[in-house]
């Protein structure tokens, strides 16, 4: 998938005013989150990026030097967080005790963390909790992760899985760490997204699933563009039939 802008849409927003939650999960480096905040952009909905939440709690862990075995302590520093999204922010930006760290959890330590932390059964029940709080808050919704359309949202009006073979998405992820500056070696990327794919889809608690009603969709030769408006194209027909079978 490469930096191709997504064209503006020609769609109105969707039918309808009741709730409309969309998923996408998907592998590290599939490309989920800038999909997901461009396709709720064309929708007119909103957007939440779960693998912030799994990596902020990941840099509350490093920072308090807290061991990611002493589960109880774990649990109780990120519930003291009260992990959650300022809105008002085009992505909405995570905070940790009211305090922004979307610098934070980008970082190498947390990536090297962020998959441990993930398989941790307690601090998951914990933010899929709180996921669900934020789709009753906002309840017309792309949400992105690895496990949404299964575990958190399973009853999602549509759903996709987005994957591409694990070079593309390791030099994906190495030129998103370039743009910002930095220096990246991806053969490492492409090691740590192979061993991050291992933990995550034999992990106990919502691991790393194509959901049986999800689109799969393979990007590794598409561009953003072509990505994003195959998924707004799906959606519309999708949330249209919906309403019509609704009677709306």
């Amino acid at each position: 998938m490469t930096g191709d802008g997504a064209p503006e849409s020609e769609g109105a927003a969707p039918p309808g005013h009741g709730p409309i939650i969309i998923t996408l999960d998907g592998p590290a480096g599939s490309g989920k989150s800038s999909v997901a905040r461009t396709l709720a952009l064309r929708l007119g909905v909103d957007f939440l990026d779960t693998g912030a939440m799994y990596r902020a709690a990941a840099a509350i862990i490093i920072d308090r030097k807290i061991d990611p075995r002493d589960t109880p302590r774990v649990v109780e520093a990120v519930a003291d967080a009260d992990l959650h999204f300022d809105w008002a922010a085009d992505p909405p930006i995570i905070l940790a005790w009211l305090k922004p760290i979307d610098d934070r959890i980008r970082d190498a330590d947390v990536n090297a963390l962020v998959a441990q932390v993930a398989t941790i059964a307690a601090v998951r029940e914990h933010l899929v909790a709180k996921q669900r709080l934020i789709a009753r808050q906002h309840p017309r919704l792309v949400s992105e992760g690895r496990d949404q359309g299964s575990i958190v949202f399973p009853g999602a009006d549509a759903k996709f899985y987005l994957d591409a073979n694990p070079e593309v998405r390791a030099q994906r992820r190495a030129m998103q760490i370039q743009s910002s500056g930095r220096d990246a070696d991806e053969r490492s990327i492409l090691a740590d997204i192979l061993r991050r794919d291992t933990v995550d889809s034999t992990r106990d608690d919502g691991p790393l699933i194509c959901p049986d009603d999800a689109r799969r969709i393979d990007t590794s030769e598409m561009s953003f563009g072509e990505v994003v408006a195959l998924l707004e194209r799906l959606c519309r027909e999708q949330i249209t039939a919906l309403s019509m079978n609704d009677g709306g």
